[in-house]
Parts: structure tokens; sequence; C-alpha cells
């Protein structure tokens, strides 16, 4: 089974669940270009987040999810929320969704947790969930140290439920990459945002565009938070108070609202701007229907180059 099957969408692809950025009018578009939507939670509160499923319910009557961060200060009442509203699909990510699973599916909701180890993903499968992301270091944002050219394989052998891949990919060879490895699709974050409806500044998805192979770096890492982002200004100052091992308290002053800095501000200097090692390959700002199909079209391009040629 394919997860377009799985999901009942048009291709077996899944948007990421990025932070100030995956609104409900993003997911929409995301959902009617044929991919599933997420709406992220990120810092926002139950009754913001029943918000943007409301507006993404007027936007489509295709199938959409929402990204919850477990490490969200409301989560309890987010959690509640998503019973009531029902909603067709739940990705988490930073910690375990173990008290709310049960609860989620009794109302016919997928569960899909993102993974980035063996044991992550063994101990979801436990739980009871629908499917494990695994995700690589390669992407955006909050990263495991994994690539995904090793995980992906190693969780689709320990487990028995659906793996879909993400971290790295942004083209069809990537996505047929991702299905050799055994994943039943993809996530894809940082193609998205360079997206028209992409609701962050023009200056983040220029940073994106013109972002090369050796652009991103990770930051956190001796705080045991590590973030992939755009070499910018405040990247470089971060790394460099890092290698004189200032106190987590000071890293922290110098990050606080950069993500917002980026994405609305578009302060491309001092803001987080969160992406991929993949920008590398992202060359212009398309429609989102665009980007999901050249996506899927490239992969079968890429799949019948492969059944023509011999090993």
């Amino acid at each position: 089974m394919r997860l377009n099957e799985f999901l009942n969408i048009k291709y077996p692809i899944i948007q990421g669940g990025m932070a100030n950025i995956a609104t409900g009018e993003f997911a929409a578009a995301v959902s009617n270009a044929g991919g599933l939507g997420l709406i992220a939670s990120g810092g926002f509160d139950a009754e913001r987040i029943r918000e943007e499923i409301k507006i993404c319910r007027l936007k489509t009557d295709k199938p959409f999810g929402v990204n919850l961060m477990l490490m969200n200060p409301d989560v309890d009442n987010i959690a509640k929320m998503l019973v009531e509203e029902k909603v067709d699909v739940i990705t988490t990510g930073a910690g375990s969704p173990e008290k709310y699973v049960d609860a989620w599916k009794e109302v016919g909701t997928k569960v899909i947790p993102v993974v980035s180890s063996v044991a992550l993903a063994k101990r979801m499968e436990r739980m009871g969930v629908d499917a494990v992301i695994a995700e690589g270091g390669e992407s955006g944002g909050h990263v495991g140290e994994m690539t995904t050219m090793a995980l992906v394989p190693m969780v689709v052998d320990a487990v028995e439920i659906p793996v879909i891949a993400a971290g790295g990919i942004a083209d069809g060879r990537q996505m047929v990459a991702a299905m050799a490895l055994g994943a039943i699709g993809v996530q894809v974050g940082t193609c998205l945002l360079v997206a028209e409806e992409c609701p962050i500044h023009e200056n983040y998805k220029l940073a994106v565009i013109k972002a090369k192979d050796n652009g991103t770096v990770v930051t956190g890492r001796s705080s045991g938070a590590p973030v992939r982002v755009i070499k910018n200004n405040m990247a470089r100052e971060y790394l460099k108070l890092e290698g004189q091992n200032v106190p987590r308290e000071e890293l922290e002053q110098l990050t606080l609202g950069s993500l917002r800095k980026a994405v609305i501000d578009g302060d491309a200097k001092m803001g987080s701007l969160m992406a991929g090692q993949v920008c590398g390959l992202i060359k212009e700002i398309k429609p989102v229907a665009k980007i999901l199909e050249e996506l899927y079209e490239g992969a079968k391009e890429e799949l019948s180059k492969l059944y023509q040629a011999s090993i």
C-alpha cells in the first residue's frame, strides 16, 4: 500500500508540520494540490489551533492533519481538542503521545509520530500508532543524528507498521530512493518553503533559493537541542558562542523570537531560517500544486529509467 491509498489523497506526499509556517490556509492549499496538508501547533494554544482547523475546513474538503509538538505547554488541552475536532491525521514530535493515542484512534484519527531512531519507532508501534515518519538529520528545524539513507531501511526492518521517509527529499530521484528503502511515501518541508502559497516572507524564500550544498548548519548540539538552519549572521554567532561554552540561557537570548524574525519580518541576517540540506536543489518559487506534481511525476520518470537500466 502506498501513502496516497493509506490516507486517501492524490500523491504519496505529506507536508511537514513547520512551526509558525504551516497555517490552516497553507495546509488547505497543500491538500487541495494532492498532498496531505498539516497544521503546525508550534507555540499555539488549543483554541488557536482549533481556529486554524476551522480555516482549513473552509478552504478544502480533502483530508488534512495537525502536527502536535508534545513539548507545547498546552498539550493536554490540544490533545483533547483534537479528539473533539476528529481530524484525519495527527503527527507528533518532541515527546511520547502514548497517553493520547487511544482517544485519538477511537474517533478515527490516524496517528503518525515522527521518529529519529529504531528504538523510538518500536516504542511507537507498541503504542498502537498507525505509521511512523522516519526523519533523517538532513531535514530542517529540530534534527536527529542519523541520515535518512541509514535510518529508513533500519526502521522498515524493525517494525510491521508503514514507514514514511523524511529529510533530504525535494525531487523525484530522492522520492524514488525513499521508496526503494521501503517507505510507503514521503514527508517534505524545505521544498514547500518556496511555494507561492507558503506564508513566509519573500526574503526567507530567496534565502532558500540562494543556499548552496553547504548552506546549512546545525546549532544547539551542545545543549541537546540541535536545529538545522541556513547559515547567516545569527547562526554563525550562535556557533561561535557555543564553541566558547557560553551558558544555554545566553544562547537562548540570541535565538529569542528568531523564527518570527525570519517568517514575519524577513530578517535574513538574524532570523532563524530553518531549512534542510536539500535547499541546494531548490531554484525557484512555484505554486504548491506545481511542486507536488513535479515531485511525483519526477519520481515516475526516474522509476521508468531504472526499469530500463541494468545493474
